[in-house]
Parts: structure tokens; sequence; C-alpha cells
């Protein structure tokens, strides 16, 4: 089982996970709007029709596709928190965690950078409450560092988006047979990362 297909080993029947495995493939190839619910079809090993039993339309697909790895994301950087003292640990725990999910899972997180602009309005706000929550991880990380005169950082926002565009930005080149292992770039980007906001005392 790959990364990407332990992520969606929740979604039932087995079918809907077919199906979604099935879009993700294509539209991380094609793109959304080069894909055809055919063609999600027959990479399910089903017919033309199936699709339309489990999901409403395409655009519903891309939505639980994406729902899903939002969901994912952020309970990987709670999960890297756990038991975590101290911000620089926590910071670089959570980039780790962070940077790590892009490489393991980059194939479906380039599906969501790239397609989530075929959403629709509804759709597209709850995606959008779902990347602010990943963001605020982060951020709120920060601050407590800051706050804590740990780190040494100017702008909070600007330096929690700079270090979440870091570790996002691994899914647009990261390639399973490249030199560098989802940990080794997760320990190069939760390195980074300490460095960029100059801890004090406890780093």
């Amino acid at each position: 089982m790959t990364s990407d297909e332990a992520m969606w080993a929740g979604v039932v029947p087995d079918a809907s996970r077919r199906l979604l495995i099935a879009a993700v493939d294509s539209f991380a190839e094609l793109g959304y709007h080069g894909t055809s619910t055919r063609q999600i079809a027959a990479g399910a090993g089903m017919s033309a029709g199936a699709l339309y039993v489990h999901y409403r339309t395409k655009a519903d697909l891309l939505y639980r596709i994406a729902e899903l790895v939002h969901e994912s994301v952020l309970a990987a950087l709670r999960d890297a928190l756990a038991d975590v003292h101290g911000p620089t640990a926590r910071v670089r725990a959570l980039m780790y965690a962070f940077a790590c999910w892009h490489a393991r899972h980059h194939r479906a997180a380039r599906v969501i950078q790239n397609e989530l602009g075929a959403l629709e309005a509804g759709p597209a706000r709850t995606i959008a409450g779902m990347r602010r929550r990943v963001r605020a991880v982060l951020h709120e990380e920060i601050q407590a560092g800051v706050a804590a005169g740990v780190f040494d950082v100017a702008d909070v926002a600007g330096t929690g988006r700079a270090l979440a565009s870091l570790a996002i930005d691994v899914c647009r080149w990261y390639r399973p047979e490249g030199a560098a292992s989802p940990e080794e770039i997760g320990a190069l980007y939760a390195h980074l990362a300490v460095r960029m906001l100059r801890p004090g005392r406890d780093g």
C-alpha cells in the first residue's frame, strides 16, 4: 500500500475508495479539467456510470479528496506536537512533520495545490477554513516562542506563511526516486525553520 492509499484507508465502501484513488491519479497526471468521469471509473476498474453511485459529481469527488488531505495534514501536525515541550523543539517537530507529509503524499498534495480553484463556492469556503487551521498551528507555535522570548521574529504572520510555504512546496518537486527521503527532507526543513527563527536561550 502506498502512502496515499494508506491515507484513504478509512474511505468506505471499497468502491468509493477505489474511485477516489483513481481520481487522485488522474488529477495528478491530467489535471482536474483534463480528467473525465469515464477515465476515473476506468482507473477504478468500474463502468462509466459507477462514479455517480458514490459521488454526486466530479467536483464532489475533488472536494472529498481535499477534505481528507487537510484532515490528514492537521492530524500529522497535532501528533507531531504530542509530548514535545519548549518552543524550539515544538517548531522543529512541526516543520519536520509538515515537510515529511508533503513528500510522502506528494501526488495528493499536488492535486490540492493545483486544482482547488475547481471547487464550488461552498466547498471552497470549507476547505479555506481548514487551510487556515493548518496555518494557525504553525502561527501559534511561533507566537508562543516570541512571547517566551525564545524567538526573535519581527513578523510572526509573515514568518509563519514563509515556513508553511517551504513545507508545502516540497510536493511540487519531490520524487520518490530522488536522492533525499521524506525523513531527510523533514530534518533539513526543521533545521532551516529553527535557523530562521533565530532561537535564543533554549535553542
